[in-house]
């Protein structure tokens, strides 16, 4: 007689407790192998794809595309081999559970097990877990009529930690999951109901936005869920101020010219196609990838910027590596790559990066560890065709560059009123690590290497 496993949605790292389905990558009675993909999820990090730690024949599946679950939700349940008796079923199965028999050790593509994780109870279906007795009482979330009576359908641990923590009693709530299970959105809209303010209501001839007809409602979930969640505490957090110059940035586009086009900057403008094609199948190095250069060399000389403020201990943790972010816009919303020791890297090197991250950023292969670790952001917002900006920090980091679009102005340049290539830079900083003159001496050194490039060659 076969087994059926249940196969839970697994910790997906990073801090992350729940994801949506994107897509099933099975159907119910299809056979799937170990550690077989079988659904594309979307957290707030990236999308990946889960595989199945057993073997077998596929039952049922539990989600619909577009419907979010916690970490620890049913996901599928697979018929696996045979089993003599019910103990023995149940022996099997916990066998199983721990990494034995016609299952896998890995979780998730990606992430490895280094240990079996901690057995929880199973909730099948119209099955309830009790909630813990110190839950609480929230008052005016609902009416003592309205209280429910028995368990309560809560699954996640982190779900009743929550609720416990903010005095919520999960009785008064009613699920919105499967079967009514109550999800961490529900106990966070209780938890904002209880803590608002009275709204004001307004006269029915100036009715709210939020009442307007035709008023389209936009779920605050996902990529642009967790930049949400992610600006507000920034700001919340950090006391940020905002300092900026204009830059000549002639020179720079010069030499960069002349990178490309394998020629000394002086000959760069006499070169033209011709020198261009002397270096044809190379990748031409970014302006991105100057600018970072540039930027890593700065944090060299003003280490007080790549680092993080701890809180709990009231310091300042300057970090010894740049782990350098860029923002990068895609379909799914602003994401943040980061190049791993960005400062030991070279223009030619930080080009590639910045290319493979670009890619996987815009077709959405981006993994959780790709976007993580950061310790300074580099924002190149002037491909927008913006000329300025003052950013939010990328919590926990403690500043941010902004760059704007270089074009051509006009400038006074060797005395003479001139067409220049100008740039607009700006540094976001947290006013925790340092003062204005730490911060203001990082962007005029950065100004002095866009404006002078042999400026940075004297610190290489």
């Amino acid at each position: 007689m076969a087994q059926v496993l249940e196969f839970k949605l697994p910790d997906l790292g990073e801090g992350l407790t729940e994801a949506e389905i994107v897509g099933w990558l099975v159907s119910v009675g299809d056979v799937v192998a170990i550690d077989q993909p079988v659904v594309e999820v979307e957290t707030a990090k990236a999308r990946v794809e889960v595989p199945c730690p057993y073997g077998g024949v596929v039952t049922a599946r539990f989600g619909e595309e577009g419907s979010e679950l916690p970490v620890g939700a049913p996901l599928m349940t697979v018929a696996v081999g045979e089993s003599p008796d019910a103990a023995g079923s149940a022996e099997a199965e916990a066998e199983a559970e721990a990494g034995g028999g016609d299952t896998s050790g890995n979780v998730l593509v990606g992430y490895g097990t280094a240990a079996p994780a901690a057995r929880r109870r199973r909730v099948r279906p119209g099955q309830l877990v009790e909630a813990p007795a110190d839950s609480g009482s929230a008052g005016g979330v609902a009416t003592e009529s309205e209280v429910r009576e028995g368990p309560v359908p809560v699954v996640s641990p982190l779900v009743r930690r929550l609720a416990r923590e903010h005095g919520l009693d999960l009785r008064r709530l009613t699920g919105s999951g499967r079967e009514g299970l109550i999800l961490r959105a529900d106990v966070e809209r209780a938890i904002r109901l209880a803590t608002a303010p009275p709204a004001t209501t307004l006269p029915p001839s100036e009715p709210s936005g939020a009442t307007q007809s035709g008023a389209v409602r936009v779920p605050l979930k996902g990529v642009r869920g967790a930049v949400a969640d992610k600006m507000s505490r920034s700001r919340r957090e950090i006391p940020e101020a905002t300092c900026w110059v204009d830059a000549d940035a002639t020179e720079l586009m010069a030499t960069r010219a002349a990178m490309n086009s394998g020629m000394h900057p002086a000959a760069a403008g006499a070169a033209g196609a011709a020198g261009a094609a002397g270096a044809a199948g190379a990748r031409k190095i970014s302006v991105l990838a100057l600018l970072a250069r540039i930027c890593t060399a700065a944090l060299g000389r003003f280490p007080e910027l790549n680092s993080t403020v701890d809180t709990a201990a009231r310091e300042v943790v300057r970090l010894p590596a740049v782990h350098l972010g860029f923002a990068a816009q895609t379909e799914r919303g602003l994401v943040v790559p980061v190049v791993r020791d960005a400062h030991t890297r070279s223009a030619e090197s930080l080009t590639e990066e910045f290319a493979r991250l670009t890619e996987a950023a815009r077709t959405g292969a981006l993994t959780p560890a790709d976007m993580t670790g950061g310790t300074f952001t580099l924002n190149n917002y002037g491909v927008f065709g913006v000329d300025g900006s003052t950013p939010i920090i990328n919590h926990p980091e403690a500043a941010m560059l902004g760059v704007g679009r270089i074009m051509a102005k006009p400038w006074v340049h060797d005395g003479e009123l001139a067409v220049r290539q100008v740039v607009q830079l700006s540094l976001t900083f947290d006013h925790r690590v340092c003062d204005g003159g730490t911060a203001g001496g990082f962007l005029r050194y950065v100004a002095d290497c866009v404006e002078q490039p042999a400026v940075l060659l004297r610190t290489l």
